[in-house]
């Protein structure tokens, strides 16, 4: 492997851990899998700001664990939601250092 593909190897695995290493990051994703969200709904979801919440959705949409789409209401109107992009993740560890495998969701 070149060490330019391990460094992105490693930046994303690097980039996926931390977006889970915080709990407002993981109750996004878990909202999220279940159904798409706006980021009004996951503010109210999560107690945290909505200054914290469009961060971490940040961080999630940058680690490709969450994406953007667009949700049409019953009255006809339209509103930006995220989604879940993984349904599994495993983490390896070891010799050659720690390696994060996404599974990503079907319904993409």
């Amino acid at each position: 492997m070149s060490s330019q593909a391990s460094n992105t190897t490693e930046s994303a695995t690097s980039s996926a851990l931390d977006a889970l290493g915080d709990e407002c990051a993981r109750i996004i994703l878990v909202a999220t899998s279940e159904r798409p969200r706006t980021a009004k709904e996951l503010t109210e979801r999560t107690d945290s700001s909505s200054a914290t919440v469009y961060r971490r959705i940040n961080n999630l949409l940058e680690s490709d664990l969450l994406a953007e789409c667009i949700r049409f209401e019953e009255d006809g109107s339209h509103t930006t939601a995220y989604e879940a992009t993984v349904d599994h993740l495993s983490v390896d560890i070891g010799a050659e250092g720690i390696h994060v495998a996404l599974s990503q969701s079907d319904e993409q």
